[in-house]
């Protein structure tokens, strides 16, 4: 039997670890993850250029904040509650405003497994996303949770899903504090819910996935709404472009010309298979194939492209 000030101790201690099961651990507790400033308040986490996995803990999205007078809006939280947690802790580490604002750029789970590092507290930050991000996330939910169980050993609840509380069907203004930034909702484009966040006062804007930068880009939704969404990109007065993967740029609008030459082939040559009446097995071993050279993860990433735009293309008229 143990002394009754060390029972009152242990179950303290137990107490403390049932708050923490039911909600997010203190940022305090996980071990910030580097940002860079890459333009005055604007701090991003550049994650690595590989396959979302257990060997990168999901850290493969670029991710971070933007710090105003009053408050800080975060934009992307990580393929992980880990991740999160160690992105809330860069932000405590950076400044003492708080979060006012989560915003989620679109699905993937690279970039939304962390929200719950946000949620909770007296006063918890609005989580603002796409018109239709919540119906694409409620599509993928299940299968996104059986894989980071069954990959990663991590379980995670429905209940840490955080699902927007505000959301943009065009364009929506937020006030930071002497610090404005717009967020526009975009068509079908890298996926049916893509958001971008422009600061007016660096003129810097993530463009999360609407744009890659050296990894091959994903397409998960339109392929001529893709290239639609670019040639509307082109004329905004960038001065940092911040890709959802890959590093910033200052070299806009060229930053989006790789990119942007790869989907144009893979349109073009796509269209050329269909007509040449190519089945898609055809297709995806002949399709763009020189218009990969250069991007890194290409087996990964190019066949599944090619079956995407065949789809799509198929019964164009």
């Amino acid at each position: 039997m143990l002394p009754g000030r060390s029972r009152i101790r242990l179950g303290l201690v137990w107490l403390a670890g049932w708050c923490c099961a039911a909600a997010p651990l203190l940022a305090a507790e996980a071990p910030p993850l580097p940002v860079q400033e890459v333009a005055p308040g604007i701090y991003v986490h550049f994650g690595a250029q590989e396959e979302f996995g257990p060997a990168n803990g999901g850290d493969i999205a670029n991710i971070g904040f933007i710090v105003g007078e009053r408050c800080v809006a975060v934009v992307d939280t990580g393929g992980s509650l880990e991740l999160g947690r160690r992105l809330r802790a860069a932000v405590e580490r950076t400044t003492q405003v708080p979060v006012c604002y989560v915003i989620d750029t679109h699905m993937h789970q690279d970039h939304v497994l962390g929200n719950a590092a946000f949620a909770g507290g007296a006063r918890p930050p609005q989580f603002i996303a796409h018109a239709r991000f919540a119906a694409a996330l409620a599509v993928r939910e299940r299968f996104y949770l059986q894989a980071l169980q069954r990959d990663f050993g991590t379980p995670m609840s429905h209940e840490q899903v955080v699902y927007p509380t505000r959301t943009v069907a065009e364009t929506l203004e937020l006030d930071l504090g002497a610090r404005r930034i717009t967020l526009r909702a975009w068509p079908t484009s890298h996926t049916d819910n893509d958001l971008t966040v422009y600061d007016e006062r660096t003129r810097a804007l993530f463009l999360s996935d609407l744009l890659f930068v050296g990894r091959l880009p994903v397409l998960d939704g339109s392929l001529r709404g893709w290239l639609k969404s670019l040639a509307a990109l082109r004329p905004m007065r960038v001065a940092v472009a911040i890709p959802g993967h890959g590093p910033s740029s200052s070299d806009w609008p060229a930053v989006l010309e790789p990119q942007q030459a790869y989907l144009q082939a893979l349109l073009d040559e796509t269209r050329r298979a269909i007509k040449d009446k190519m089945t898609i097995r055809q297709a995806v071993s002949t399709v763009a194939v020189d218009a990969t050279k250069g991007w890194q993860l290409v087996e990964q990433t190019h066949h599944r492209n090619v079956t995407a735009a065949y789809a799509e293309l198929e019964w164009e008229d």
